[in-house]
C-alpha cells in the first residue's frame, strides 16, 4: 500500500476565476481508481487565484498585515477543500484537516482532504509536513506549469525546464524567505524541510492525468523531480 501527498494548486481547482468541473471529473475518476488499487492520498488544496484576488481587493481597501493577507489565503484554500470534500464524500474522511500535526492514518479512509493551517505555513509547506507525519513516498505537486525552470519563464525566453535538480540546487533558485501569495514552483520554507527530511517532491501539471497515473508507477514522466 502506498501513500502519496498530492498539493493540488488553486490554478487547476478554479482557473481564471472560474471552477473547472471538467477537470475535477477527471481527478476524481482518477484518484478513485488509484484508492481501488490499493492506493492512498491526501490532498491539499491550494488558494490560487481565488486567493490573490480577496488579497488585492482588501490592499485597495486597507493597509493589511502580513497575518491579514496570510488568513485571506487560507480560507482560500478552505473553501477550496471543502469543494474537495465534496466531490470525494463517498471515498475521503468527512472532514477536511486544517492541522498538520494531528492527521493520522486512517484504515477506512484512504483519501483525506486537507487546506492551510495558520500564517507563515503555505499548503506546499502542509504538505510536506504530512508526508513526514504519515511517511509518504513522495510528494506531488499539481499546478499549471509543466516543468521547473532555472529562471522565470515568464521574464526569460532563455529559461531552461529542468527534469531532475537536487534540493540544494532548487534552494538556490527559490531561496528562502515565504511571502503571502508568492508564486513559486514549491515553497522556499516548504523547500527546506523537504531537504531536511530527505521528501522527494514531483512538480508537475496536473491538467495531465496520464501523466500523474506515469508519476505514480515510477515512469517516465512530464515533470521535475526534485530530491
Amino acid at each position: 500500500m502506498h501513500t502519496y501527498v498530492i498539493s493540488l494548486g488553486g490554478s487547476l481547482i478554479v482557473p481564471n476565476g472560474n471552477i473547472d468541473s471538467d477537470f475535477l471529473k477527471k481527478f476524481k475518476r482518477f484518484i478513485a481508481g488509484r484508492v481501488r488499487k490499493g492506493d492512498r492520498f491526501v490532498i491539499i488544496t491550494g488558494g490560487g487565484g481565488v486567493a490573490r484576488e480577496y488579497q488585492n481587493a482588501a490592499r485597495d481597501v486597507t493597509k493589511l498585515t502580513r497575518d491579514d493577507l496570510d488568513w485571506l489565503g487560507i480560507h482560500a484554500t478552505r473553501i477550496n477543500a471543502h469543494l474537495l470534500r465534496t466531490i470525494f464524500r463517498d471515498i475521503a474522511h468527512p472532514v477536511i484537516c486544517t492541522d498538520p500535526t494531528e492527521i493520522a492514518a486512517s484504515s477506512k479512509y484512504k483519501v483525506k482532504i486537507a487546506a492551510g493551517w495558520k500564517p507563515g505555513w503555505s499548503t506546499d509547506y502542509v504538505a510536506t509536513r504530512i508526508a513526514k507525519r504519515l511517511k509518504a513516498e513522495l510528494v506531488i505537486n499539481l499546478s499549471n506549469v509543466d516543468y521547473v525552470y532555472d529562471t522565470d519563464p515568464r521574464k526569460y525566453k532563455d529559461a531552461k525546464k529542468l527534469e531532475a535538480i537536487s534540493w540544494k540546487d532548487f534552494r538556490k533558485i527559490v531561496g528562502n524567505k515565504w511571502d503571502p501569495g508568492l508564486s513559486a514552483p514549491f515553497d522556499p520554507v516548504a523547500s527546506r524541510l523537504a531537504h531536511h527530511s530527505g521528501i522527494p517532491v514531483v512538480v508537475a501539471n496536473g491538467k495531465d492525468i496520464k501523466n500523474i497515473g506515469a508519476i505514480l508507477r515510477g515512469g517516465k514522466f512530464k515533470g521535475t523531480k526534485i530530491s
